[in-house]
């Protein structure tokens, strides 16, 4: 086998293997390496050999989903306008907030101050773009920031699994509501 066909397939696994850990978190599993490498179709040596510690896995998901998260703002504001973009990211931010439980829950706090170090700065920034254009065409108040609705946005860390569906995108709506600009 050549390296390129090695390498492609090597990319696969990973890409596999975090698929089916999402998954796991998403699900409210018990995060198992074993049971992931099983719902990834690949050997547990495998899985090892990407992601040697459970940490290690978790913390690429999370740092995928965050660039997926930062990533999604300029196509959103490609295709809608400010206030509407802003409400498809939030939207976005659901599925995030849920993972990032769910991360959070299973890692050390070490691990977990790294992660959260490393979302803040993108996620403010994406925000920053997110509002700025909002508040250049008067749909968003101008008197708002990143931060303050990162910390509008905490809340989704202190709903109950069992009350997600019900609340969660409820509850961002209602910090959306808040963002709008009403003159």
């Amino acid at each position: 086998m050549d390296s390129t066909r090695r390498r492609a397939d090597a990319a696969g696994n990973r890409a596999r293997i975090i698929r089916a850990a999402r998954a796991a978190i998403a699900n409210d599993d018990e995060i198992k390496l074993n049971a992931i490498a099983k719902q990834a179709g690949v050997g547990q040596g495998t899985l090892y050999r990407h992601f040697p510690t459970r940490e290690d896995l978790l913390a690429e998901v999370y740092r995928e989903d965050v660039g997926e998260l930062v990533a999604a703002a300029p196509a959103l504001l490609a295709e809608h306008e400010p206030l509407t973009a802003l409400a498809h990211w939030f939207d976005r931010v659901v599925a995030y907030a849920q993972i990032k439980r769910g991360v959070f829950a299973a890692v050390e706090a070490a691990v977990w101050q790294d992660l959260s170090a490393h979302s803040l700065g993108p996620i403010g920034d994406t925000l920053t773009t997110l509002l700025d254009a909002g508040k250049a065409n008067g749909t968003i108040r101008s008197d708002v920031d990143a931060r303050d609705v990162i910390l509008l946005l905490g809340y989704l860390t202190r709903l109950e699994q069992a009350e997600w569906d019900t609340r969660a995108a409820r509850l961002l709506h209602i910090v959306l509501d808040g963002l709008r600009c009403r003159e």
